[in-house]
């Protein structure tokens, strides 16, 4: 991949360098969670063999933001603000377009303090039929950041929603991190009353537990995002950044952390029984994005794949997408799912007992949460 001419001044700032390391390292380096999993394998479908639908009939169409998406599928938001950031923003922003997927952006705090850095985030040229997520650290909201800041960021890059993500662990370790998160909650609230498009709450990769996802809707949020633990470990990202052989052991420590994302999905359905869920952390195919649906969400959101392939080209993403929603498809049909809903509604699940099948469980997401009507799967914006 070629990055062209950068848009970048050469005495660049210190946030821009680390995040081009960012992504050099998740390219490079192995920073996935050591000691956790995304829990995923400790549940089987029940295989259907008489399905009762035809494979052509099966539809993975969903809504999101008002807009049409031919899959349950999100980019997450991964990175801008370098110049090789660019070329990955825009090869994952006409794919996007291309699939009918949603498409998030990396953390615009970069852009308020250096604006020059714009074109690197700015892709809507290139996806306009489908939901464009802007990005923001919420600790950002308690240094100064405030709705019109918010507000701009999202009219810059046209963005259908900002999302606000929770780093705790990632700001402790980070050399350069920020950690004054007390009174948060607040000001998230805050900004949920104030902003004209819906805001969504994401983790980086360590989970929200399900007291604070109903805490988060309670407070105006229109989507969690539960990002669980079992796939990008960003304390192994921020490890590799470390030169102090101490303080990388400290962040060592932390590569089993976190709620693993099946776990995540779960009790976050069961805590927010009509909220919007998004599930990431270790989604890597069709099949992960087909069990995160049956537990209870609503997306399926990655970023690590997405952006390795992206890396590589259009190509190579077109191929990982086309993997993801044929092996999507096919795992519905074999479950029985005419639609995205079915897979929550009526796809049955069996949990497993060290590496054995529990004949004693099968479930269905719907058995976890009890509720008449079904889900509304989209978010209207703006303060009620």
């Amino acid at each position: 991949m070629t990055s062209g001419a950068s848009p970048l001044p050469d005495d660049r700032p210190g946030i821009v360098d680390r995040k081009a390391e960012h992504i050099r390292i998740n390219l490079e380096e192995d920073v996935a969670a050591k000691g956790v999993t995304t829990g995923f394998e400790r549940y089987r479908f029940v295989h259907r063999a008489l399905p009762e639908i035809d494979l052509e009939s099966v539809s993975l169409e969903t809504s999101f933001l008002g807009r049409r998406l031919d899959a349950p599928l999100l980019f997450s938001c991964m990175t801008g603000g370098t110049a090789r950031a660019r070329q990955i923003n825009r090869t994952l922003a006409a794919a996007a377009q291309r699939h009918r997927v949603a498409m998030g952006l990396g953390s615009c705090r970069v852009l308020l303090e250096h604006p020059e850095v714009l074109a690197t985030f700015t892709v809507r040229d290139l996806c306009p039929d489908v939901p464009l997520l802007a990005n923001l650290g919420a600790v950002q909201l308690n240094l100064g950041v405030g709705s019109a800041a918010c507000r701009r960021i999202v009219d810059l890059l046209e963005a259908d929603a900002l999302v606000l993500h929770l780093n705790p662990l990632q700001e402790a370790l980070q050399p350069e991190g920020n950690t004054r998160f007390a009174g948060l909650f607040g000001r998230i609230e805050a900004l949920c009353a104030s902003l004209e498009v819906p805001v969504i709450v994401k983790e980086v990769g360590w989970g929200i537990a399900p007291d604070v996802v109903a805490a988060l809707f309670d407070a105006g949020v229109a989507a969690v995002d539960i990002a669980g633990a079992g796939g990008t470990s960003w304390s192994e990202v921020e490890r590799h950044r470390i030169a102090d052989p101490v303080r990388a052991r400290v962040a060592a420590a932390f590569a089993d952390w976190g709620l693993p994302t099946a776990d995540a999905i779960r009790l976050a359905r069961e805590a927010a029984p009509r909220g919007i869920l998004i599930a990431s952390g270790g989604i890597r195919g069709g099949v992960d994005v087909a069990m995160a649906i049956a537990l209870g969400a609503d997306l399926a959101g990655s970023a690590g794949s997405m952006l390795r392939a992206a890396d590589q080209g259009d190509e190579a993403l077109d191929a990982a997408v086309d993997e993801i929603t044929d092996t999507l498809r096919i795992a519905m049909f074999c479950v029985g799912a005419r639609d995205v809903g079915g897979l929550f509604r009526d796809a049955r699940l069996v949990e497993t007992r060290g590496g054995e099948v529990d004949p004693g469980t099968v479930l269905t997401g719907a058995r976890w949460v009890h509720r008449t009507a079904p889900r509304e799967v989209d978010v209207a914006g703006g303060a009620p």
